[in-house]
């Protein structure tokens, strides 16, 4: 006979308060001196740094393309994204392939620090501050051990401008995502 089991925390798992126990997983990074995270399941890639393509016409956030398997990658400096200065990449800066609305792009970092495991309910929100520009695309703060990790909205961070003067300055389209690739005639 089966024995009555507690349930596991699941993705749809909830403690006797009611709180969600969905775990979330992060990829964090570093940027200056903050450090940041995405969410692990629009991670498609961590590389090392290697020199982009440069692009004409793009806004200074988009430091080139590159070419990865045969597909063309616009490369974003988060550093320039936040309004810092322009990152002077050196061999331990890193790129995070990302996919942001169906398509795929790199981001720039300092370094790769961390993956974090949080319940959904550890992201807190962001402290009202309408003065402060950059932060319309921070999704939440969570605190781990003595460190705030900020959690950055790919989609919220990528308006579609953004991405279309990444596509029009190649002439040819970013790697599509999976929904794209599927029933794609040649």
């Amino acid at each position: 006979m089966a024995s009555a089991e507690r349930p596991t925390t699941g993705a749809t798992a909830t403690d006797h308060a009611g709180r969600s126990l969905r775990t979330v997983q992060l990829v964090s990074f570093t940027v200056g001196n903050e450090e940041y995270g995405v969410d692990i399941m629009a991670v498609r890639e961590i590389r090392a740094w290697s020199e982009t393509t440069p692009l004409p016409n793009t806004p200074e956030v988009v430091r080139g393309v590159i070419n990865m398997r045969g597909a063309i990658v616009p490369i974003f400096d988060l550093r320039a994204r936040f309004g810092m200065p322009r990152t002077e990449p050196t061999k331990y800066n890193v790129v995070i392939i990302v996919s942001v609305a169906s398509r795929i792009v790199g981001i720039l970092v300092d370094a790769v620090s961390d993956i974090i495991t949080i319940n959904e309910d550890e992201i807190r929100p962001m402290p009202s501050m309408e003065q402060v520009s950059g932060l319309g695309f921070m999704e939440g703060l969570i605190t781990v051990g003595e460190r705030m990790v900020g959690l950055i909205g790919l989609e919220r961070m990528f308006s579609g401008r953004m991405l279309e003067a990444a596509d029009g300055a190649s002439g040819k389209p970013m790697l599509p995502g999976p929904s794209e690739t599927s029933g794609a005639a040649a």
